[in-house]
């Protein structure tokens, strides 16, 4: 293909986003008030499509990863996706109906009203990942549709089987001035995050989420942002080691790791190491008895990121560091067909200044560090950028607040990794270098909807009262000292 007709395709496709755009946002305003009928009616068209398109979605999510338990991306994908919208279906017209507020004195007592009233913002641009497709772009869709927006989603192009099926489900559920999907590469892409939306979520890296954000600012377009880090787990010395570590390695090995909440390296006591080690080859291998030919074993997405997965094993052994790789059926991983996948590896006590530990893994490799004194786990935690999740085990109160109070994470659970991405009543969202704003539940109706202040003025003559209305006098001074006195 030579270079003009690459510009032109690029011109063709950023024109039709331009034009659905304005014709979702013309037919947005001619609907009016968007009822809750409507909403609901829109939300049960999605989970039609989900239940009927289910073994599609599995498919090619098997296709994409070229090798995705069907039980991994049924649970995730498609009835992660439907609970959202059943959530939000139930709980819709609670969420619409307007808030009272207070009203300042001594206005209230004169008759003043003061109330939030939700209001739809309009069209909802949505970025969605590769690693769980249909959950992140049907998940969001929840809050959207709930709060009465249209939508125009841009699926990630790792993922082109399942972004075709969604682009069929989203044709057979919504007329495309409610939903759109538009498919393709980078460009398309770049071209869609810098249309005027009225709100826009990306959900990804935060080296991408750089590059959304400054294209976004051009149009002022607000922004939620769900992006990842290094969630840090902390295994303390009072936790059921073996339970924990159950827990921990289901979290590290579904989708072989490729979660933004995933765990990314442990703090264990430096006495208790090689007992979490040993503890860690069990678990695992009473999952995953074996795992290159195993179909519940899930590879890698693509070679691109195979490789990368793979350079930080490289760095790992170079540096003299001894990775541990749980391989229950002592498998040759070299000989592969058609398949990426990494068997669950260890790295005790790792440099600070690996890759490994420095970016996020987003595979399942898993770093592990020890303390001696439990307030090292605390420094280390606040010595890094600000993660996604967080996560402890141990029954003691003390460190639980500790981690609570003294760290700042997107999110935490106590002794489970994950679960509370799965409350759809917790907001769901990071903070700093791990994301921007939250949805899910009652918190995505708020964020894709713009509260509106309203304000009754009361019949008296307000003004004249308080001694707001020229010629000023003795009344403007009272009002003035009232205001201004301790």
């Amino acid at each position: 293909m030579n270079a003009p007709e690459t510009i032109s395709e690029h011109s063709d496709i950023e024109l039709q986003m331009n034009a659905t755009l304005d014709a979702q946002r013309a037919d947005y305003l001619a609907e009016g008030i968007v009822t809750a009928e409507q909403r609901i009616d829109r939300l049960n068209r999605g989970i039609d499509v989900l239940i009927k398109y289910q073994d599609q979605v599995v498919e090619a999510l098997n296709s994409d990863f070229s090798c995705r338990p069907r039980q991994v991306s049924l649970i995730t994908d498609v009835a992660g996706s439907i609970t959202p919208m059943k959530h939000a279906k139930k709980h819709l017209r609670k969420w619409m109906k307007g808030e009272r507020r207070p009203t300042m004195f001594p206005l209230n007592l004169l008759g003043g009203r003061s109330r939030i009233e939700y209001q739809p913002l309009g069209v909802v641009g949505v970025i969605s990942p590769w690693n769980f497709p249909v959950n992140l772009t049907f998940g969001p869709l929840a809050g959207i549709l709930a709060a009465g927006n249209r939508a125009m989603i841009k699926p990630s192009e790792f993922t082109p089987a399942t972004s075709e099926v969604m682009a069929m489900m989203a044709k057979e559920a919504w007329d495309e001035k409610e939903v759109a999907v538009f498919t393709g590469g980078p460009e398309v892409g770049q071209a869609f995050s810098g249309l005027a939306f009225d709100h826009l979520l990306f959900t990804g890296a935060t080296s991408v989420a750089r590059h959304i954000m400054a294209a976004a600012s051009r149009n002022l377009v607000p922004l939620t942002l769900e992006l990842g880090g290094k969630s840090p787990v902390i295994i303390s010395r009072s936790a059921d080691l073996e339970k924990s570590l159950t827990r921990i390695m289901l979290g590290k090995t579904l989708n072989a790791g490729q979660i933004c909440l995933a765990p990314d390296y442990l703090m264990v006591p430096e006495e208790k190491l090689h007992e979490v080690i040993e503890l860690t080859q069990k678990v695992v291998s009473d999952m995953y008895p074996s795992l290159l030919d195993n179909e519940q074993y899930t590879s890698i997405v693509n070679a691109r990121h195979y490789e990368r997965l793979q350079g930080y094993l490289t760095e790992v052994e170079e540096r003299g560091i001894k990775a541990i790789v749980i391989n229950p059926a002592n498998e040759d991983f070299s000989q592969q067909s058609g398949t990426h996948k990494i068997p669950p590896t260890l790295i005790p006590e790792p440099s600070d200044d690996l890759k490994v530990m420095q970016e996020e893994i987003f595979g399942p490799l898993l770093p592990i560090r020890t303390y001696r004194d439990f307030e090292e786990t605390i420094s280390y935690i606040n010595a890094n950028p600000r993660p996604l999740g967080a996560y402890y085990f141990g029954e003691d109160q003390g460190e639980q607040e500790a981690v609570l109070k003294r760290t700042t994470s997107g999110g935490v659970c106590i002794n489970d990794v994950l679960m509370h991405v799965m409350q759809e009543e917790l907001p769901f969202g990071g903070v700093g270098p791990s994301g921007m704003g939250s949805y899910h539940g009652h918190q995505g109706f708020k964020t894709f909807s713009h509260a509106k202040s309203i304000y009754h003025q009361a019949n008296a003559n307000i003004a004249k009262l308080g001694g707001m209305l020229p010629p000023y006098g003795k009344a403007t001074e009272k009002t003035i000292s009232m205001q201004i006195k301790k």
